[in-house]
């Protein structure tokens, strides 16, 4: 079990360090979240099956499905600023409340 959990703390960590590195492109930003919200899936996962238990489980699924409709809103809003703007840089983003 702990080599899964030790998977699941390295996936975060590629996450966090994909988030905070790549602060100037906003897809590499979502996909560093999704692997964020991935690798706390699968610990949920884990200790569901470790502690046989079927709500860790459920609760994967249900944050799945939140963390794909998030997905698609935002890819929907990039591809709307990006046909606005012709570019998706972080840096422009402030020009939306004007």
């Amino acid at each position: 079990m702990s080599k899964y959990i030790i998977l699941s703390v390295v996936l975060f960590v590629i996450g966090c360090f994909g988030m905070f590195l790549s602060r100037k492109h906003f897809i590499l930003i979502l996909i560093s979240f999704e692997l964020i919200i991935l690798s706390i899936n699968f610990n949920f996962v884990i200790f569901s099956i470790f502690l046989d238990d079927l709500m860790g489980q459920i609760y994967c699924l249900l944050i799945l499905t939140v963390a794909a409709s998030e997905s698609a809103i935002g890819l929907a809003l990039l591809i709307i600023y990006y046909r606005l703007r012709g570019g998706i840089a972080i840096d422009l983003i402030s020009l939306l409340k004007s």
